[in-house]
């Protein structure tokens, strides 16, 4: 009697289900994809076809920007079962402090438009957001005052400081090279680089998809079937492609792109140049952050530690977890990330404000919460938070385009936020 052959067991599967479980695709993010196309549709019909044109969408994503980086930094305070309700009093001290620092201190020592003026302004404005949120993190984790308060005092402190830089006058205009940081013609990246862009991205999802499945083929772990890795590669580059050729229908104004043509000895056509203004230099920093923050979120030791503060803080102290420190690092890491988005903002005004960042902390928070992030802590992703930033800024863009008034839109933003947080609960509910 032979023995019986060895065979290779098979690869372990997904379980079996819908379409979407074998996809492996997040109901709620699904949700919010279905939400911000209402959004966008509705508008669009609102406003007899200007929401959805490269123009606005180029504008939008721009405007984004600011309150999506300081969202990936709420997502983490909140999970931690904290709140932050400085951070836009913390961007508008820290533009004015980086406004006045390249109008009259670095020029005083570098010249005027000295080409390290720039990069000194950025370093200079992520150490003053790094170190309001170390301090306020230090309060909050060794001296055990609740960060509800500390913030709350912050956003006294901090905006009352913004108006002491200057005694309220506005500082202008910013470095040039600055601006672009802003976006507008200075932040333009131009038709070839997006494109090179769009097309690293899409390798980089098809080499990660790859990467995601080895690894969970060595562990034993269940993997999608194939054809479903190969539909979220293709879903996930058509948004890529869609978005580069967006960012590519939008030309120069024709006089910007005339004296581009001038200063590169061009002859000007009868019909003009189609000069594409490309991704906006906000929106890849942006889109940086996020791929930065979402790795360490669930890649490196301080994201695991964060999320297991925010699951069962006394068991994550019993278990060796330094909180006090992980908390303060959190904050502190809030506060560099107001640091990046005050240079975005300071730099799309052209000018630094100490009304600046007024109500971000609405918009920031409401974002964290529309992604998916719980109140009640322990989770939260960093995607979502930064699609819940681009549902609340097309909510305001389109009460723009239609001519809503100011009070009216913050009516609206906060009817959101409380039905973000009442979705929220309910879905807790449920899985329970």
């Amino acid at each position: 009697m032979t023995a019986p052959v060895a065979t290779a067991a098979p690869p372990p599967t997904a379980a079996s289900g819908s379409f979407l479980s074998k996809l492996e695709i997040d109901a709620r993010m699904l949700g919010m994809l279905a939400a911000l196309a209402v959004i966008w549709i509705g508008f669009d019909l609102l406003s007899g076809g200007v929401f959805l044109t490269p123009r606005n969408l180029w504008n939008l994503s721009v405007q984004t920007a600011s309150v999506a980086i300081m969202a990936t930094g709420m997502v983490l305070v909140i999970v931690t079962r904290n709140i932050d309700l400085s951070v836009g009093a913390i961007l508008g001290v820290t533009g004015m402090i980086i406004g006045v620092a390249q109008v009259q201190w670095l020029p005083a020592y570098l010249g005027l438009e000295h080409p390290l003026t720039a990069p000194l302004v950025v370093v200079l404005a992520m150490v003053i957001g790094g170190s309001i949120g170390l301090f306020q993190g230090w309060l909050i984790a060794y001296l055990g005052i609740p960060s509800f308060i500390i913030t709350l005092g912050g956003l006294l402190v901090w905006r009352g400081a913004a108006w002491w830089v200057t005694t309220g006058q506005t500082v202008a205009p910013m470095d040039t090279r600055f601006k672009a940081f802003g976006g507008g013609v200075e932040g333009a990246l131009g038709a070839t680089t997006t494109w090179v862009i769009a097309a690293v991205a899409c390798g980089l999802i098809i080499i990660a998809l790859g990467l995601s499945r080895r690894r969970r083929l060595r562990f034993g772990f269940p993997v999608r079937p194939g054809w479903a890795d190969a539909v979220i590669a293709a879903l996930a580059c058509g948004i890529v492609l869609a978005a580069a050729a967006i960012a590519n229908a939008y030309p120069l104004p024709a006089g910007t792109a005339r004296r581009w043509a001038e200063a590169n000895g061009l002859t000007w056509p009868e019909g003009g140049l189609f000069i594409p203004h490309g991704v906006a230099l906000p929106v890849l920093i942006a889109i940086l952050v996020g791929l930065v923050m979402t790795f360490i979120a669930t890649r490196r030791r301080f994201g695991r530690y964060v999320f297991a503060i925010g699951g069962n803080p006394e068991a994550a102290e019993l278990s060796g977890i330094n909180t006090r420190w992980t908390l303060m690092k959190v904050f502190g890491l809030m506060g560099l990330l107001c640091g990046i988005s005050a240079c975005i903002s300071t730099a799309r005004l052209n000018a630094a404000t100490n009304a600046a960042g007024s109500l971000d902390e609405l918009y920031v928070i409401a974002s964290a919460v529309i992604g998916g992030t719980s109140l009640a802590g322990g989770v939260g992703t960093i995607a979502g938070a930064m699609l819940g930033a681009l549902v609340m800024q097309s909510l305001q863009s389109g009460m723009v385009l239609l001519g809503v008034d100011t009070p009216l839109q913050n009516i609206v933003v906060g009817a959101v936020l409380v039905l973000a947080v009442w979705v929220d609960s309910l879905y807790r509910r449920r899985i329970k």
